[in-house]
């Protein structure tokens, strides 16, 4: 039988994850809403 409580001790996130969510979190991704503004806003022929 699996022993979680010890293979959580074990478990470290690879080097990877922590870059990716580093950069998720600094860089703010634009959401839909950020992408249809912006859509709307080429379309008037103006940026935001």
């Amino acid at each position: 039988m699996i022993d979680f409580e010890e293979e959580l001790k074990k478990f470290h996130p690879s080097l990877e994850a922590e870059q990716v969510e580093e950069n998720v979190y600094n860089n703010k991704p634009k959401d839909i809403a950020d992408l249809i503004q912006e859509m709307l806003g080429e379309m008037k022929g103006g940026s935001r």
